[in-house]
């Protein structure tokens, strides 16, 4: 049986009532539903029953006037609804890594040390050979004080044909010091499987810079030993893709979560009808697709500009203990709770003095060691916290206070062991 797209139009003349309005119907070749359970199969009989269809194919531009409409609705009463292309992936469709091993010449004297990194010679040797460039044994301790070795990285798109380009990063894997004016050399970079997908070559842009004085004294400005070449690499072969297989296709959610899942599968069902869409589980919806090439890009066109209003996220609590940094999420909430929160302050200072002995005493000037020892207890009046209290309550009530972020992640770490923080605590 196949999928039908509503155009809401003047009524048939057979009785097709979908739930809200009466709609003309075209199919679409090569798309079937997915089984539906018996259980939710309708009690008003057949499709056939309900619509006398046409197969004379589907009619593109009624098809995207029913999608702009819906669209427009969509918009209209979406409180926080987000696209299905924001929030979720097609199964296969994704970038592939590539990696490749390289030279970089050019440099003003800001090369690799070749005695330290005799990798670096060995390469440059090995390319002067493909050349028919001998280099004379015992050329070992030669300094190429222009010439860096190199990894070059870049991420494959999906899709990506022979002929286009893609930008590439270059990072020093040896000791340079600034990669500032050099160019890559030919370089091929390959996948994961051992083949070469691209090659890469250019000008690199550094945005830092590196300088040294005689003395020692030296400015750095940024990251000199790392670059890139916009459109550095031109792609040579195509990665394989399982997109046009197949009559079904998968949606993976960028987060997985129950709730998301379900308001997907239920806004497809509701514009392409019942059974399109089917939930996998919290992370995958399965949709049907039309066989043809053509079709199927229309009809993914459709689906990633739908609009759908995500599940609330899970409460949670993120500390960095490094930084000190502090994220509370909207949903946070603390059961009855107390809390005070005091610090001890020990302050030494070191106030030395010169010992001068006396006119012809014979002694020798000493510098004695003075110290002052302070400690002050902090003390903090106790806040407590009600029934349901909300993240703005939290805050307010912390900054009350006066408790920093070392404070504020101890008071946190406290409410979660006593039960209290409804959320989950997270240190990254």
């Amino acid at each position: 049986m196949p999928v039908w797209f509503g155009l809401m139009t003047s009524p048939p003349t057979t009785q097709c009532r979908p739930p809200v309005l009466p709609m003309h119907v075209l199919p679409i070749r090569g798309l079937e539903p997915l089984p539906i359970p018996a259980s939710q199969a309708g009690s008003t009989g057949s499709s056939s029953a309900r619509c006398s269809l046409s197969d004379s194919g589907i009619n593109m531009i009624k098809l995207k006037q029913l999608i702009a409409a819906t669209l427009l609705l969509s918009t209209a009463f979406g409180v926080h609804a987000e696209r299905l292309k924001d929030i979720a992936s097609i199964s296969g469709v994704r970038a592939n890594q590539l990696i490749g091993y390289g030279l970089v010449v050019g440099l003003n004297g800001t090369g690799d040390q070749t005695t330290q990194t005799p990798f670096t010679l060995q390469t440059f040797n090995n390319m002067l050979s493909q050349f028919g460039i001998k280099v004379p044994s015992g050329s070992g301790t030669v300094q190429l004080k222009n010439v860096a070795a190199v990894a070059v990285y870049a991420d494959l798109p999906a899709f990506a044909k022979p002929g286009q380009t893609v930008d590439i990063t270059v990072s020093s894997i040896g000791n340079s010091k600034s990669l500032r004016g050099g160019a890559l050399l030919m370089t091929p970079m390959k996948g994961v499987d051992g083949n070469v997908y691209a090659i890469a070559q250019g000008n690199l842009v550094v945005g830092g810079f590196d300088a040294e004085g005689r003395d020692g004294s030296k400015i750095t400005v940024n990251v000199p030993s790392s670059g890139r070449i916009p459109g550095g690499a031109s792609v040579e072969r195509s990665v394989p893709s399982g997109f046009n297989q197949g009559n079904t296709l998968t949606l993976n959610l960028n987060r997985s979560d129950f709730t998301t899942a379900k308001r997907i599968v239920d806004k497809i069902n509701e514009l392409l009808g019942p059974g399109v869409a089917q939930a996998l589980d919290g992370g995958s919806v399965r949709v049907t697709a039309p066989l043809d090439p053509g079709q199927r890009v229309d009809y993914l066109s459709i689906l990633e500009n739908l609009e759908v209003d995500p599940g609330q996220t899970a409460a949670k609590v993120i500390i960095n203990s490094r930084t000190g940094t502090i994220v509370i999420g909207q949903n946070v909430k603390v059961s009855p709770a107390a809390v005070t929160h005091g610090s001890l302050t020990v302050t030494i200072t070191e106030d030395p003095i010169v010992s001068q002995p006396g006119a012809l005493s014979g002694g020798q000037t000493a510098v004695v060691p003075r110290s002052r020892v302070n400690a002050q207890q902090e003390l903090h009046p106790m806040f407590k916290f009600g029934p349901g209290t909300t993240l703005d309550e939290i805050v307010r009530a912390v900054n009350q206070v006066g408790a920093a972020p070392g404070d504020l992640m101890a008071i946190l770490e406290a409410l979660k062991q006593a039960g209290a923080l409804q959320a989950d605590l997270i240190v990254i």
